[in-house]
Formats: structure tokens, C-alpha cells, sequence
């Protein structure tokens, strides 16, 4: 018997090592060639595609169609599944990988019709850009077909990848809208939720203008003070236990000053993307040589995978970088009972079969059913100015005002631009794809409304040069003056509070270096929370026995999110827990209607506040005998919550509570989220986190800058391009995880490649005889 035993574990050991090996072998099989010559015939010259020791792709070529090949190659090579996830995941066709559990998400997808879109914004694009997007398929393609077996992600969910189509690069684009986007398109009927719900004096209260504001020309929306209004007893005594999502504040931060604010003369750029961060990142580290005779021109930055462009960089006379402008750029209008509509039936493939899905649409944009009425989505993303390749304009841009000149009809969510040039100008501009109707819409309107300046771009989008202050700085919130805000409109703006606080730190200072500007990236003072704090422990101090150990922790706060703060942690999730127990009357009702405050949860603090200061008998949630007793119940209970989670038991030392713990972050790839057995494979080692919301340090445990880049153009040598991960999707690739170490140790990573170590050669394939 004890025999038997042993073989059947060796032989298990046997096969769990065999098994291993034809794993990694599979997986060394699937890794690209780094080194070589090929020919093709979608170049008209040679093309070297070179890489350095953090894998960036350094393309030489002697024209821009010929480096989009190349960079098509590179992409496919390193990062081919990403691509395909951003192409279907516009489209509505995850399920095809993933079978019917991504469904709801297709579904939802489809409700744009992005692939049809694509098509039609392919055709619409000009002779020129449709060659370049060919052409870079083709790279894309090539590389795809010089593999020995496909990626690991498509042995594991048993698929083949499927070639890359010139359409599919618009796919990716469209994907963007999505996630700058998307989470906005149902704020309008949110808002018309809270007045039909609640009554306009709740929802004027709970839509109250931030106090927290930093438009560039320092104007301010007027803030009028209002009286808390009752709430109905009937909605407290309904409210039940919610949890309102707290978005992370998707978007960045950039900013700008003058040659004169700046040690060696030159303007200087600092740019940093906000947005999930996994396995592998969403960007990729670029360098464009176009080679002319003696002339060079030298394009420097992150390209996203799936499309051509350079989308933050420099090029030596020009340096670019954005930030998401959360400008009005959907409406919903309220069908009559007489208007037309159609119904068109969308095929969502699955991994066997297929499954229809049935749209409604109408003249304005797709219908969605709500209490029985029909309303109509006015997107701009559904226009068919919403995707061009004007993008790719900035990569010869010499001066600022040539940037802002060529990139007013960008098609790409509408971003803030803020660009410096090498003789020390800085420009900010509303650039990307904004309807030119009058009037953004709050609230849906009657479709007999509808303004048919809808169907045209904007023309007279706003713009700054070299503005009095000689500084430039965008966080999400209202860039605009407050005469242009209604004509541009509020599409989920952030609160202010992270755009307040950088524009502080430039004014703090008169001459600047890049040291001082990484400092501002990495800023994780509590300023916003300063008064949040302030109050928690005066409530706490009332009981000031009970409360020991806390009220040290609070004293010892360090007034930062920093990784050992314990302080930190109680106050920011003692501000969370409040906003689900005193909005949880009206989060309650809204659920049954499929809405959320979450939509405009970062609006949310001026009625918050309010709420803190004046403690109204009218909100005083059910079973607590006065506002302080609620105050310490929310506190406890939170407390309890999170040490639950932390350690499993709601007793032990808040030192378990430390920030860097609950908001350690951890960058993931999407199948180890599933198989977690994959985790030590694919995933970046998780770091204690550092950074918040509400400052410039912004992070997540799976959020924050998606990089950091500093430059001052003319000055490339000196400039920083840090990344969240390495180039490579591959885990075996030495590229997979280069970069990440600097990242999470707030090191500089340069800007420019190091010398290459691997190298492609592209000739052009001669002519058959």
C-alpha cells in the first residue's frame, strides 16, 4: 500500500513537472523575434525597428507610412491581446473569448454599434490617414504571423487571435471614449432622477457649485448660500445599507510653466494619466527617427497599442501631454409617443454560437426605455467627427501656436491639451471632439428640442497662450472661465480639490527644475482632508477614553497619504462611510431605478459639508438619538469594517489600518484576477500604496498615473518617461516587468531609449520578375 502511495505521488510530482515544462515551453515558443531582417512590401524604404534595455521600440525610417509599419510590428509583437481586448471591447465581442459571462458587457457595447462605426469612420477618413492605418496593420499582421504559436492568452481561453483590420485601430480609439467617457453618459438622468424624486430643492442642494475651483483665468462660478432642505421622513425610513461607489478620478494631471519660471530658460511640461493600472500597462514606450537627407526629426514618448499616433511626447521642438475634459458631450431627449424609431438586431458572437441582441434607434442616437418612456442618446462619439488621425499633426508641430493650431480638429475625447515649445511658450486647449450645439443639456429634453448643430464639430473651442501667470495646470475640474461654462457644459467635472492643490505648488514657487516638478507629481499632502480630519477628531474627543488609541493615531496622521499613516486611513474612510449613511435615503431609492449617486459622487462634498456643519434634525438617519451619537456610530462601525477586512477580526491594533496596507496597490493581470494561481507569474509584485484622490499623487490599488512624464522640449536628455510596467505581454520577455521598480520608488526613469540591444531590418520586397 505504502508502494502504491508513493508511486501516485511521484507520478504526480512527475506530471506537475511535465506539465510545467510544456507550459513555459508553449510559453518560449510564443515569444518574438527580436533580431533580424525581414522584407515587405508595405515599405517603400529600410526600416530598423531597434530596442533598448527597457524595450523601447526605436523606429528609423525615412518616412512616417513606413514607421507606422514598423510600429505595427512592434505592438503586435509585444502587446497583440491587449490590442484585441480594446477592438472588442468597443465592439461588444468579448464573449467570443470569454463565453457568455461577458454578455452584460457586450450588450452594453452594442448599444453604441462601435464596429459599424469603425467601418464608417474608416471610409470617412481621407486617402492618406486610410493608407496609414492600413499600412500599420499590416505590421501588426506580419508580426502576428511570424510567431511559432500564438500568445499564452489565447492557449488559455482556447482561441485563435484574429488578424488586425485598419477599421480596428478606430476601434481602439472608440475604447477610449468608453472609459473617459462612459461613466458620464447617465448623469443627465440622474439628475432628472433627483428633481423628480426629491423635488428641486434637494437637487439644486445636493448639485451645489465646489468651492474647490482653479479655472485658469481664476473666475468663479458664484456660490449662493442655501438652506439645507427637509428630507421626507418616508425616505428615511426607507433607506436601507448602501455602499455608493467612490470612482477613482479618472483623467490626470498636467501642467505647464514658462522659459522665465525655469533654472536653464527652457518651458517645461509635466503630464500624468490617470487610469487602471494592470498587466501589462496601457502604454508603450515609443521613439519615431524620421530620417531626411541631413534633417531628423525625433518623436519621443508613450504610443497606445492599436493605434499609430504618439499620443503624449515630444519631438524636440514641442512637448504635449492631456488630461480628460469631462466637458458636456452627451444629451438624452425624450422621445413623443408619435416619433419614428427603428429596431435593428446586433449578432454578438460567442465561443460556440451566437447570441442577437435587439437595438432601438432613432434619429438622435440609440433609444433606452425608462418607466415606460423612450429617451435618445446625443453622443458625440456617435457623431462622424468623433475619430480622425489629426492627433498625429502634433508630431510636427514647431511652435505652440502651431500645435493649437493643427490639433482643433482632433477626433479623440475631448482632453485638455496643455503643450510647451522650445522657446519657451505654453498653450492650453479644449481639444478633441465637442458638438457644436448651444446649449448642453442637464437634464433630457423634449427631442422637438433637439439642436441640429449636433451633427457638426465645434469650432470655437477655447484656448490659452502664455497666460499672465506664466504657469498652465489641469486636473479634471472646470479649466473654462465661468462665462464659458455654459456654453461648454459641466460632464462630470472633478471636485477641484487635486487642481486647487497643484496650482498652489506652482504658486509657491518662482523658478522650477524637474526635481521640483516630479515633487508635484508625487504630492500626497492632505490638503482636502485637512478639515475632514479636523472634525472627526472632535467628535472622537467627546469621548475622548474610549477613543485613545485613535485619537493618537489621528494627532500622528502626518497630514499625507502616506503609506504608515493610520490617521490618514480613519479619516478618508470616516468621509466615505458618511457618504453612505446619509445619502443612503435617496442611493436607496435610486437603485430601484438602475441609477446611482456614484455618478456624481465627486460633486458631492459641498452638500456633504453642509450636511457636517448644520446636522439638520431632517437627516438624522433612523435609531440614533443626536447627530453625535451618529457621527460615533459611523465612525465605529467603519472602523469595525475595515479591521474586518484587514484582519479578519474587528479587534487588534489599528496599526493594521496602515494606508500603504489598505490601499496597497496591486497591478494585475486580467487572468490571475480569475486564476489566482497565475498571480506570482503574471502579476507586478504588490507595493504599499501611496497617493490619494483628492491631491496630485493619485493612486489607487489598482489606479493612478499611467505615467509620469517631464520634459522640457530641446531638453530631451534631461527629461522622465516612468512607467507603471514593462513594453512586453509576455511573461518570459525580459521586457515584462522593466521599469515597474522605478515606478513604484518614485525614481526617474530617463526619457530618451539607452543604447539598443536588439534590432529589425525592413527592406522593401523587390518586385517579382
Amino acid at each position: 500500500m505504502l508502494k502504491a502511495i508513493r508511486f501516485v505521488t511521484y507520478s504526480a510530482v512527475v506530471l506537475a513537472l511535465l506539465a510545467t515544462a510544456v507550459f513555459y515551453g508553449a510559453l518560449t515558443l510564443s515569444l518574438p523575434t527580436l533580431s533580424g531582417t525581414a522584407s515587405s512590401n508595405s515599405v517603400s524604404e529600410t526600416v530598423h525597428l531597434q530596442r533598448d534595455e527597457l524595450g523601447t521600440a526605436i523606429i528609423i525610417a525615412e518616412n512616417r507610412l513606413d514607421a507606422s509599419y514598423a510600429l505595427g510590428y512592434a505592438h503586435g509583437q509585444d502587446r497583440f491581446f491587449q490590442m484585441d481586448l480594446l477592438r472588442r471591447n468597443a465592439a461588444g465581442e468579448l464573449s467570443a473569448l470569454f463565453g457568455e459571462a461577458a454578455l452584460p458587457i457586450d450588450e452594453n457595447r452594442r448599444f453604441h454599434q462601435f464596429r459599424k462605426r469603425s467601418e464608417a469612420a474608416f471610409k470617412q477618413l481621407s486617402k492618406e490617414d486610410q493608407l496609414t492605418l492600413e499600412t500599420y496593420a499590416n505590421g501588426v499582421n506580419d508580426a502576428l504571423a511570424q510567431l511559432s504559436l500564438p500568445s499564452f492568452e489565447y492557449l488559455v481561453t482556447q482561441t485563435q487571435p484574429l488578424p488586425w483590420k485598419p477599421e480596428d485601430s478606430v476601434l481602439a480609439i472608440f475604447s477610449m471614449y468608453l472609459d473617459l467617457q462612459g461613466r458620464s453618459l447617465e448623469r443627465d438622468l440622474l439628475i432628472d432622477a433627483l428633481h423628480n424624486n426629491f423635488g428641486d430643492e434637494i437637487a439644486r442642494f445636493i448639485l451645489q457649485p465646489s468651492p474647490f475651483q482653479a479655472a485658469l483665468d481664476g473666475s468663479t462660478i458664484a456660490i449662493r448660500p442655501l438652506s439645507v432642505p427637509d428630507l421626507n421622513p418616508s425616505l428615511l425610513a426607507n433607506a436601507g445599507k448602501v455602499t455608493i461607489e467612490k470612482p477613482q478620478a479618472v483623467g490626470s494631471n498636467n501642467w505647464a510653466v514658462r522659459g522665465s519660471l525655469t533654472r536653464n530658460g527652457k518651458a517645461m511640461l509635466s503630464d500624468d494619466m490617470h487610469l487602471g493600472l494592470n498587466v501589462p500597462i496601457i502604454w508603450y514606450r515609443t521613439q519615431i527617427n524620421l530620417l531626411s537627407g541631413d534633417d531628423l526629426t525625433q518623436i519621443t514618448g508613450v504610443s497606445l497599442p492599436g493605434a499609430p499616433a504618439v499620443v503624449v511626447g515630444t519631438n524636440g521642438h514641442v512637448a504635449w501631454g492631456f488630461t480628460n475634459g469631462y466637458m458636456d458631450t452627451a444629451d438624452w431627449y425624450l422621445l413623443s409617443p408619435k416619433e419614428k424609431t427603428t429596431l435593428e438586431t446586433e449578432t454578438i458572437p460567442l465561443k460556440e454560437g451566437e447570441h442577437k441582441y435587439l437595438l432601438e434607434q432613432s434619429q438622435y442616437g440609440p433609444v433606452k426605455v425608462i418607466n415606460g418612456l423612450k429617451y435618445a442618446l446625443s453622443w458625440v462619439a456617435h457623431r462622424d467627427y468623433a475619430v480622425n488621425l489629426n492627433l498625429m499633426k502634433l508630431e510636427q508641430a514647431k511652435t505652440v501656436q502651431e500645435a493649437v493650431g493643427v490639433s482643433k480638429n482632433t477626433g479623440i475625447p475631448v482632453q485638455n491639451l496643455v503643450v510647451a515649445d522650445s522657446a519657451g511658450n505654453i498653450a492650453w486647449q479644449a481639444t478633441g471632439a465637442l458638438p457644436d450645439r448651444r446649449k448642453p443639456l442637464s437634464r433630457p429634453e423634449a427631442s422637438s428640442r433637439f439642436d441640429q448643430r449636433w451633427w457638426q464639430q465645434a469650432t470655437d473651442v477655447p484656448f490659452s497662450i502664455n497666460p499672465k501667470t506664466d504657469r498652465i495646470w489641469t486636473g479634471n475640474s472646470r479649466v473654462v472661465s465661468a462665462k464659458q461654462d455654459p456654453r461648454f457644459g459641466n460632464g462630470g467635472y472633478a471636485l477641484g480639490a487635486r487642481s486647487a492643490q497643484i496650482k498652489q505648488r506652482l504658486m509657491e514657487k518662482d523658478l522650477f527644475d524637474i526635481e521640483d516638478f516630479y515633487a508635484i507629481q508625487l504630492d500626497n499632502e492632505a490638503v482636502f482632508l485637512k478639515r475632514w480630519h479636523a472634525s472627526l477628531l472632535e467628535v472622537l474627543e467627546q469621548d475622548a477614553g474610549v477613543f485613545q488609541e485613535d485619537i493618537v493615531a489621528l494627532n500622528r496622521w502626518n497630514n499625507c497619504a502616506c503609506a504608515d499613516s493610520v490617521g490618514y486611513t480613519l479619516v478618508r474612510k470616516y468621509r466615505d462611510a458618511l457618504i453612505d449613511a446619509l445619502f443612503a435615503p435617496l442611493e436607496t431609492k435610486l437603485e430601484s431605478q438602475q441609477l446611482s449617486l456614484s455618478l456624481i459622487e465627486r460633486q458631492i462634498e459641498p452638500a456633504l459639508w453642509q450636511l457636517m456643519m448644520e446636522q439638520p434634525p431632517t437627516w438624522l438617519p433612523a435609531g440614533h438619538e443626536s447627530w453625535n451619537a451618529f457621527l460615533t456610530q459611523v465612525y465605529l462601525d467603519m472602523r469595525d469594517a475595515l479591521m474586518i477586512e484587514m484582519t479578519g477580526h474587528a479587534d487588534g491594533s489599528l496599526q493594521a489600518l496602515k494606508w500603504g496596507e489598505v490601499n496597497q496597490l496591486k497591478v494585475q493581470h486580467p487572468f490571475s484576477k480569475q486564476i489566482p494561481i497565475l498571480g506570482g507569474i503574471l502579476d507586478m509584485p504588490p507595493v504599499a500604496g501611496f497617493g490619494d484622490r483628492f491631491m496630485p499623487a493619485v493612486q489607487g490599488r489598482a489606479f493612478g498615473a499611467s505615467q509620469r512624464l517631464i520634459v522640457q522640449p530641446g531638453d530631451e536628455v534631461n527629461g522622465v518617461l516612468t512607467l507603471p510596467g514593462g513594453q512586453s505581454g509576455h511573461p518570459l520577455s525580459p521586457f515584462y516587468r522593466e521599469g515597474f521598480e522605478n515606478y513604484v520608488n518614485n525614481a526617474f526613469t530617463p526619457l530618451l531609449p539607452a543604447t539598443p540591444i536588439h534590432q529589425i531590418s525592413f527592406q522593401p520586397q523587390a518586385p517579382i520578375q
